[in-house]
């Protein structure tokens, strides 16, 4: 396609580390931009949903996590899913949707190979940033690869109505799993129950401390706990250490808990390492980018899933670009209203 008139992009500028404080706009810029000309093997890219995700505030720390922190006065880093509107490459075509990676910003300039063509046929096209996308790799493989799971096991799951969190519960089921989910809400409680299965849930508002979390969690998990899928940290995994069988597999997948300031100055938590010794259990990190190159192994057996009717899946969509700061501070609100996958509509 031949070249066109230079695209101005509309871009959120991260300029201003949150600290203790929650993010928002005040940490941003809102900018326009002129994109570059379209090159030999490029795209040019017209966004149609972006991602707000929890491990974007820990990105915002100041000090090294998995990289360096995420660097001031430059485009905040997302996945995409956007549409071709030019190109100038044979393998991808105008109107062909794609997940890219240029973060909060109207359009995006991008090498073709770089970008994922999507199947809008399979489920719809935001799901790319949801169930079959970044939340869905790290629960498919983080739960089946490092978690190990057995028919019968007990499986507790905190942050179990969130993005990633929703999607262990109902992995761990059609693994034949008795699932006990945690979360901070009426409603996402009874959507954990009802639709995606859960054997118990657990309210964690109505045990504000380690001693009755433990309590709460010795009543649904009588016979110990096998795996517990970590995603909030906290008060909450503070009492579960203790309560891990023999040979139990402890997953970290985030501690958002502790997102707000308590990454560069961190709580002190109870010395349960001991447990672990006791039990011969393990305690294992991941990263959804060490299973970047199996996505479409997972996409395979989750659209599956899916279509079969195994796997549901909720979307959070909030409308408009303008909103991304908000919807990313909608993360970190304590029961809050948004559930499953959150993302922003352009």
């Amino acid at each position: 396609m031949s070249a066109s008139s230079p695209t101005v992009a509309r871009q959120w500028i991260y300029t201003t580390r949150p600290g203790t404080e929650t993010v928002s706009s005040d940490h941003y810029e809102l900018k326009e931009t002129t994109l570059p000309a379209v090159g030999a093997g490029e795209v040019l890219l017209k966004s149609l949903f972006i991602s707000v995700d929890p491990y974007m505030r820990i990105q915002q720390a100041a000090s090294d996590t998995w990289e360096e922190p995420h660097p001031l006065d430059t485009v905040q880093e997302a996945g995409v899913v956007a549409e071709v509107v030019e190109s100038q490459s044979p393998l991808l075509a105008v109107g062909d949707i794609v997940n890219a990676g240029y973060g909060w910003s109207t359009h995006g300039v991008v090498k073709a190979d770089s970008v994922r063509k999507l199947n809008p046929g399979l489920a719809p096209v935001s799901t790319a940033l949801g169930v079959l996308g970044m939340p869905g790799r790290t629960a498919y493989f983080g739960f089946i690869e490092a978690g190990k799971p057995e028919k019968g096991e007990t499986v507790v799951v905190s942050g179990a109505a969130g993005a990633v969190g929703s999607n262990v519960v109902q992995i761990a089921k059609i693994l034949g799993c008795r699932v006990v989910g945690i979360a901070g809400a009426p409603e996402k409680l009874e959507r954990l129950t009802n639709e995606y299965g859960c054997d118990a849930v657990i309210n964690y508002k109505d045990y504000p401390t380690r001693e009755t979390m433990e309590s709460a969690l010795k009543e649904t998990c009588p016979s110990g706990i096998d795996i517990y899928f970590d995603n909030v940290g906290g008060h909450i995994t503070d009492a579960v250490i203790p309560l891990i069988n023999v040979r139990a597999r402890v997953i970290v997948c985030g501690q958002i808990s502790q997102y707000n300031g308590n990454l560069d100055d961190p709580q002190m938590c109870p010395r349960f390492l001991h447990h672990f010794l006791y039990k011969r259990a393990t305690l294992q990190g991941i990263l959804s980018r060490d299973y970047s190159h199996r996505m479409e192994e997972m996409v395979g057996q989750m659209g599956s899933w899916i279509k079969e009717g195994k796997l549901k899946y909720r979307e959070t969509v909030v409308e408009g670009f303008d909103q991304l700061p908000s919807a990313l501070n909608s993360l970190f609100q304590k029961g809050g209203k948004s559930t499953g996958k959150v993302v922003v509509k352009i």
